[in-house]
Formats: C-alpha cells, structure tokens, sequence
C-alpha cells in the first residue's frame, strides 16, 4: 500500500474512532428517553405509569383498589360513594352488568338523598344500555348493528339492557327536577331504548318522543354498506387514527389503524385486491409499535414510499409525555427513524401536518401540542407547537421559535394550504377553549420561515372550542375555503339540535374566502352548523359529482354520549343536504378517524372510519363502508412531484370539463384527524369530456397543461415536468 494510502487509512482510523468514542460517552451520558427507541420507551411509560394517572384505563385495577379502600371504611355515607365509584370504574372496564348488579344493591340503601338517587338511577339506566349494546351489537356484530336509527338487525335479540334501560329512563323523565339538557338528554337514550326494542316511534310517549321527521336525510343518494368484517377490516380497538394509502408499492390502496391504549397495536392492513385485507402489522416491523391516536402519513424523505408519523399523549395533559413515532416506509416495511431524523418531542398531542413551508421540494412538519398553562403549570421552556423544517438530507431542525407563531392551548387540529395563492403555505390552528389562528406564511427571510397572525384580519377565530379542521375548495371557484368543526355541547343540546329547539354549544363554521381578502362563515345559510361534537372527520365526493362531502365521526367521552356520526352532501357548493340516516353512515359508538379512498378500483371513494370511545369499556370495531356507486364519470390522478415534493402535497389541480364547468381539487389528505389517500380521485358528476387539465405543483412553482380529449373513468400518473398522462 502506498504511504499516502497508508496515511489517509491512518487518520480516517483516528478520526473514526473519535468519533465512535463520543458517540460512546453521549449514549453513556444521555437520558434515556433521549437515546431508547420510542416503543421501547412506550413500553417504560406503560411499565411505570401510576394507577390514578390515566383516566381511560386500568379500570378493573381501579375498582379493585377502591374494593380495598371500602373495606378500611367505616362510615357510613364514605362507603355509599366508594362503592358507586367502583361501579362507575366497572362501568369503564366494560363490566356493564357487574355494574348495574352493584348499582341496584346502591338504591337499596336508606335514607339516600334524592339528588344522589336520582344520579344512581341515571348510571344504573346508562348500565343497562351499556349491557344491552354489548350483547346485541359488540358481542354479535352484524353490518347493520348500531347503524342509527335503528331497526331490522340492529334490534335487539337479547333484550334485557334495553328493556330495563327503558323502564328507567321512563321513570327519570317523570322527576320533577331535571333541567331541559337533561330531561332532552334522557329522552334521546329513551328513544334509542325504544328502537332497540322496536317500539320506536309508537311505543315512545308523545311528550318524550322525537318525530322521524326530526331524523329523516334530507335526500338519499344510496346505502354505504359496512363490509368489515367479510372484508378482514374489522380491527377492534379505542379511538385513534387511520390513514389510507398503497404502503407496500403494489398499486391498492392499504390501510393502517390506531387506538390510543398505551398497550394497542398499530395495525397494517394489506389490500389484495378483492375488497379484502390482511393483516401485515407483524411483516412490516409493527409488531412493538403502540399505542397513538392520531396517524400522519407522507413521504418525507421523497423515496417514493409513504411514511408515518404516529400521535401520542393527547387528553392527558402533563401524564401525557409520551414519545410521538417517525416510521420510515422501506419498500413495505417500517423502521423507527424519530431520533434520526430529529423529530423527537414528548408533549402531548394529536395534531400534525406535513407541507412544503420553504418550497424547497422536501416536506415539513408542524406538530401541535397540548400545552395548555391555563389548566396545568408547564415549564416556561414547554413548547405549544414544533415547526420541524426538512434539510435535503430527511433530518429536521425545529425552527419554531424564530417562526413568529405564538399561542397557547390544547390544540386539536392543524392543516396547511395556501389561502391567499400567494405560492406559500399557510397554517390554521384549532384550539380548544380559545380562539383559533391562522399564520399566513411570509416566506424564507434572511434564510428562516417567517409566519404572521392574520386571524382577527381574516375573520376566522371562531370557535373558541374546536376540533378537526381542514382547507378545501367546497364551492369549486379556485380559493381554498376552510371548515372547522365545534366541540362543546352535551348530548342533551345535541338532542335539542335535532328537533330545532333552542340549544347551547360551539357550533361548526364553514368560512367561504372571499378571494384571499377575507372568509365570511356560511354555515349556517349552508345548513352546516348542526351541533355534532365531531371528532375523526373528514371530506371526499360521496356521489361523484365533482362536489366535496362531508363526513364528521362524532362523540365524547362520557359513555351515554351516543349520537350518530353525521354526514353531509354537498349540493352545488350552496347546501349541504343531511344524509345521515338514508345512508347508513349513520354509526352510533364513538367516531375517530375517518378516510376516503377507492379501495376496490372502481371510481368512487370508499370510507374507512375507526370506531371507538376513550374508556377501556368503550372499544368497537371498525367500519369500512362500500360506495353504492351512482353512475358519475370520474378520474384518478397519482401526482408525482420532481421539483415539488415526490407527493405532491399542496398542489393544485383544475379539471376542465366540456361545456365550461372547472373541478378544483387541492393536493392533500383531508380532515386533521384521519388521513385519506394521496392520489386525488375526482368525481366528473354527468360529464360529457374533459377539455383539460390543469396543475399548479406546489413548493416549485412550475405548471403544467394536459390538453384534451383525456379519457375519463380510468386512473393516470402526472409527473411534473411532463406532458403527458402514464397509466397508473
């Protein structure tokens, strides 16, 4: 070997070996959630993790200690509420009939105030409900099972749970001192006792009985049915996320599922091609992957394989300081790459979002966090939000602090598009119990992302509590509107909505932009402002008519909060029609997250919606709806981006249709708190041929023209910088 050979292997030795020695001493001094991969640390959290610090779990345990408390107890009255206490936590744990037997022994006790036998009376009629759904409908699933309102299958064959739910709320309605919120709220449950019976309508006293009218869709374009469980998707868990996209590179679109217990398996479903699935979670390296009740998928690191970022921590505030999960897509299966790529944070939250923020062709991340010091002392240094700006290598830099985005809260959702099509993306924060922002994306300056708080200027601050939200083109005429969904009401003013009677809460807003100068809600002329509690939503084209739908899977945590998730058509970018009930999408257990996609190939976008609650108890399985089909034209188009990000994201399409109509669609996955797929499936309505299409590609600038005739009903690949279309 040459000397100078020998001398260059000498010294890269050296410096190799420097290297490696620090490397040895940071692992050796670093803590250890700053070096463990995050499953292993979700593994120390569950481990280490105090009875009382999580309220939606362990509840078996809970009862047991309280079982141990009662026994040490001996007065009298301390006992009385030890014990409903633990048949509350038998409640959570899912032991609905242990729960009632407790409960029922409870009012057998003397001299109970009449408040607190009223409140019993109302746990042991929510336990007998409880009993009589996990009998009929968790335990004996069956595609029409909690489908509201219910009827055919959905009635109950075992009817004890609802019978005697319904003798109670019967006998609740009659006290004479319930408020109008709880007399409408026991008169909802009474009126789902009542179907599940079949006595519904007739069998409901007139004074307690909401009118089919009340329940009726206000049109009918065909019934969704659920197929999960002939499909192999009807994965079982708690509330969480799903994103929908072709994971292994086969050319169908896959599914993967979250449910936020510290201890439930992120599950990967492979599509094979026959409206089945199968599950891989094992084969793709998810096996030691828990836990998360928000997924976001992208291809950050531009290989053409779709990555995700898995949520943790949310609702949990300073117990919530678990690690949230990078996992880098190769070819099919998943490595933990959050400590490599520099994204790692343990604050809780449930939001994220990836954009192009600097238009350098690599995907960013805004992650918002619960970091609300209203509610709890955070550290001064505690950060409300990460903005992780992607250096061409995939490792990111945190460049928040110097962003000029400043706010404080639980936020509960985060999308990105560029409002004023200026060329820069924007961000829209949604805050529970303050007001919402937007930052309005000023550009690199000086080499640093510079953002502005436009919310007051732009009118789009409400409502003061909120959840999932998104940008989209409802009214297809090229400006990026915004929805963002209210949460803050009971079941009772949800019940009041339903018949038109007064009722308090925090309403949706459907802001409409006036051409970037401003947004002016429409919701309430657009017959969007039904109080829901949305929570996993969001939008796609149910019937193909080039016009974007609204799907919002609702609910709250309290167990007797059993309102059906609602769904919308849009009518011509004017209206939207209340679809619920004709559709059957109508589910009534807890929504989560919720995305559209053309699962079997067939041209209209197909729904997977997780279900679930946040207490043990309150887990269900997941839906996956079949689109009827309604005989629109349509295309799919899979944009690959070259200057601009490999997916796309932000870009912007136009279709052009002959006879003049221009279908919009923005570049993206949806709603905040479930993820669609990537490739943009676009309803055509009756249309006779597309003159053209048209893309703006988001982060580079450049545009490109396909000129017609494009043949319709087939699905295509546009990639920036050429002129043609590819076949998928």
């Amino acid at each position: 070997m040459p000397r100078d050979a020998r001398t260059r292997r000498f010294w890269g030795l050296c410096v190799l070996g420097t290297a490696l020695g620090l490397a040895g001493l940071w692992m050796a001094l670093a803590p250890p959630e700053t070096r463990a991969p995050t499953a292993t640390e979700m593994r120390r959290i569950a481990q280490n993790e105090g009875l009382w610090d999580n309220r939606w779990n362990r509840h078996s345990e809970k009862a047991r200690a309280l079982g141990r408390e009662l026994a040490a107890t001996p007065h009298a009255d301390a006992r009385i509420e030890l014990r409903r206490r633990q048949a509350e936590q038998y409640l959570y744990a899912g032991q609905a009939e242990l729960a009632a037997s407790e409960l029922q022994a409870l009012l057998k006790e003397p001299r109970l105030p009449p408040a607190y036998q009223l409140a019993l009376k109302e746990q042991l009629a929510l336990a007998w409900l409880r009993l009589g759904e996990q009998q009929n409908c968790l335990d004996n699933p069956a595609a029409e099972r909690c489908v509201f309102p219910l009827a055919g299958d959905a009635l109950h064959q075992r009817r004890l749970g609802a019978d005697r739910a319904y003798a109670l709320y019967t006998e609740l309605l009659r006290a004479p001192a319930a408020s109008p919120e709880q007399r409408a709220q026991w008169s909802w449950l009474l009126n789902l006792a009542a179907m599940a019976l079949g006595r519904y309508p007739e069998g409901v006293p007139e004074a307690w009985r909401i009118a089919p009218a009340h329940l009726a869709s206000a049109s009918d374009i065909g019934r969704f049915r659920d197929i999960a469980a002939r499909a192999g998707a009807d994965v079982f868990g708690l509330s969480g996320g799903v994103a929908m996209d072709d994971f292994d590179g086969d050319g169908r679109l896959d599914l993967m599922a979250s449910s936020w217990g510290l201890g439930d398996a992120l599950i990967l479903l492979r599509n094979r091609g026959d409206m089945r699935f199968e599950d891989v979670s094992v084969q793709a390296g998810l096996e030691d992957i828990r836990g998360g009740l928000n997924l976001v998928p992208a291809d950050y690191d531009n290989d053409g394989d779709t990555d995700v970022l898995v949520l943790r921590g949310a609702w949990l505030h300073d117990k919530g300081r678990h690690p949230n999960t990078l996992l880098r897509n190769d070819q099919g299966r998943f490595v933990d790459v959050t400590h490599a790529a520099g994204v790692y944070s343990r604050y809780p939250t449930q939001s994220a979002v990836w954009a192009d923020f600097d238009n350098n062709g690599t995907l960013d991340l805004m992650v918002t966090n619960e970091v609300d010091r209203a509610r709890v002392p955070w550290p001064s240094e505690a950060r409300p939000f990460e903005l992780y700006r992607n250096h061409p290598a995939g490792r990111f830099q945190d460049v928040g602090a110097a962003s000029g985005m400043e706010f404080d809260g639980m936020a509960k959702g985060v999308t990105a598009g560029d409002y004023d099509n200026d060329g820069w993306t924007d961000i829209y924060i949604s805050i529970w119990g303050r007001p919402n922002r937007l930052y309005r994306n000023l550009g690199v300056t000086d080499g640093g992302l510079r953002f502005e708080d436009v919310t007051e200027r732009m009118g789009v601050g409400d409502p003061h509590a909120s959840f999932p939200t998104w940008f989209w083109d409802f009214d297809n005429d090229g400006w990026l509107d915004l929805f963002v969904a209210g949460y803050s009401a009971t079941l009772g003013a949800v019940a009041l909505d339903y018949q038109g009677r007064p009722s308090a809460g925090a309403r949706p807003r459907l802001y409409r932009n006036l051409a970037g100068r401003g947004f002016v809600d429409v919701a309430p002329g657009a017959a969007l402002d039904a109080l829901t509690l949305p929570m996993g939503s969001n939008y796609g084209d149910f019937d193909n008519d080039g016009w974007l739908d609204v799907l919002l899977g609702t609910g709250a945590p309290p167990l007797h909060t059993l309102t059906p998730n609602r769904a919308w058509r849009n009518s011509g970018g004017q209206r939207f029609e209340d679809i619920t009930t004709s559709s059957g999408l109508g589910h009534l257990q807890k929504g989560h997250g919720v995305a559209f996609g053309d699962l079997d190939g067939d041209g209209d976008q197909d729904i997977y919606a997780v279900i679930g609650g946040a207490f043990e108890g309150d887990g269900f399985w997941n839906a996956l709806y079949e689109n009827p089909g309604h005989g629109h034209r349509w295309i799919t188009l899979r944009l690959e981006g070259r200057q601009a990000n490999r997916e796309a994201l932000g870009s912007r399409i136009r279709v052009h249709l002959r006879g003049g109509r221009v279908i919009h669609a923005l570049v993206g996955r949806g709603g905040s708190f479930g993820a669609s797929s990537v490739q943009q499936e676009i309803g055509l309505g009756a249309a006779t041929g597309i003159d053209a299409i048209e893309v703006d590609w988001a982060g580079s600038g450049n545009q490109t023209r396909i000129p017609g005739p494009v043949t319709m009903d087939r699905a295509y690949r546009l990639i920036e910088g050429e002129s043609e279309l590819r076949a998928p």
